[in-house]
């Protein structure tokens, strides 16, 4: 299983961001844990987290606001 993520706008409309893929959850959730504030900084407003076991994409969990409050 391959995991990324997906990054949104404040409409929640899907926006470019780093395009990483991680061999587990694990890997992303620390990737993410190191750069969400550069996210937020960039304009994306929020993330969803992406598995693909070979036959296509399923939303793990998200989306997840990058917002503080």
């Amino acid at each position: 299983m391959a995991f990324r993520w997906r990054y949104l706008d404040p409409a929640g409309d899907p926006v470019d961001g780093p395009e990483e893929t991680f061999d587990d959850q694990t890997q992303a959730e620390q990737w993410f844990g190191g750069v969400w504030e550069e996210l937020r900084a960039d304009g994306i407003d929020a993330v969803v987290l992406i598995g693909n076991d070979g036959t296509g994409d399923t939303e793990v969990y998200g989306p997840m606001s990058l917002q503080e409050g």
